[in-house]
């Protein structure tokens, strides 16, 4: 590196002041080989392809088709512009249907997310307080028992849940008549207004929550046992513990649960068509998805049908953004140092 040297006036010492350091060179770029482009056209713009194909373009086209009166059944699209969305939006049912929607968002993540972190926290570090760090006894049967209804098919699980709830033979009014509870005798659950939406998404819950209950398994299994170990030691109780240890060191993984439940329930289509394919009592359990079946197929109105999936996507993507914004400003940004 080279310097100057500068001589100050009235005899005092000279300062030696070192040249700015030369600009670092660019960094040439290598010329693209055949190699390099077959490479960029087979893992990034085969998939970027099918993505446009199959998940930008029905989007496009669904807009499109919102914008018209088509019936569906024939070639005559006439232009109406957003009268569809004046209808919907004014559409008693509808906004039923949206309620019921919301309702799901609210209640099948956090009941869901809850229940599976518990389950996790017994089957990997809820064990006995003495000795390793361990989950309760047998608790690979109790991982197998929890994850097998996510093996069912959904309808299959929609018309099972329907005969245990049915009214005059159902296995719930017979159990809970045998124990003396007679007003049970032949109680409809899906068919009062009062516990519909409660005995569907007990039904949806009971399908997800050893999913996830083995996604967060594999997240606790992540975390040091001695970060476990040093809270015990500590006189950190359970409660205590999974708050400050298990749940921030799995933030990502309860992330992805919450968006996913959140996804499902704003769907919700093949549960609650199985359970209550007529949208319930005063259209109690009615959901978009199923109001937007009933309009393409039975009244034949789908440019109004693809109004509601329109609206039913941009729900979906503003649910998903919320999430992303709640974590973020409660600090989900952040590294956890261990």
């Amino acid at each position: 590196m080279k310097q100057k040297t500068l001589r100050l006036d009235g005899g005092l010492p000279a300062v030696v002041v070192p040249d700015a350091p030369p600009l670092a060179s660019k960094r040439r770029r290598k010329p693209l080989t055949l190699d390099k482009v077959s490479f960029f056209a087979v893992f990034l713009g085969v998939p970027l392809a099918i993505y446009l194909l199959f998940v930008i373009w029905p989007f496009l086209q669904a807009f499109a088709y919102s914008l018209t009166d088509w019936s569906g059944f024939s070639p005559d699209q006439n232009f109406i512009g957003l009268e569809n969305y004046r209808r919907i939006f004014t559409d008693d049912i509808f906004m039923k249907a949206m309620g019921n929607n919301i309702l799901l968002v609210i209640c099948l993540p956090i009941i869901t997310i809850i229940l599976s972190l518990v389950l996790a926290t017994f089957v990997t570090v809820g064990g006995s307080s003495k000795g390793q760090i361990k989950g309760l006894r047998n608790s690979s049967f109790y991982r197998v028992v929890s994850f097998f209804p996510y093996t069912i098919p959904a309808i299959a699980i929609g018309i099972m849940w329907g005969q245990i709830y049915d009214p005059s033979g159902g296995l719930l009014n017979g159990i809970l008549t045998s124990l003396g509870f007679d007003q049970f005798k032949s109680y409809p659950w899906l068919g009062d207004k009062s516990t519909a939406m409660i005995a569907t998404m007990f039904v949806i819950v009971w399908g997800f929550v050893g999913f996830y209950m083995v996604l967060f398994v594999a997240g606790i299994k992540g975390i040091p046992a001695e970060l476990f170990e040093a809270a015990r030691i500590d006189g950190a109780g359970r409660f205590r513990t999974a708050v400050s240890i298990t749940i921030p060191l799995i933030r990502d993984n309860i992330q992805t649960a919450y968006i996913y439940m959140g996804i499902l329930a704003l769907d919700a289509f093949v549960y609650m068509s199985a359970l209550n394919s007529g949208g319930g009592p005063d259209n109690s359990t009615l959901v978009m998805s199923q109001q937007l079946f009933f309009t393409a197929f039975s009244k034949g109105q789908f440019g109004l049908a693809s109004a509601m999936g329109v609206v039913l996507a941009i729900t979906t993507l503003i649910f998903s953004g919320l999430v992303f914004l709640v974590n973020r400003l409660t600090g989900g940004g952040k590294d956890v140092s261990l």
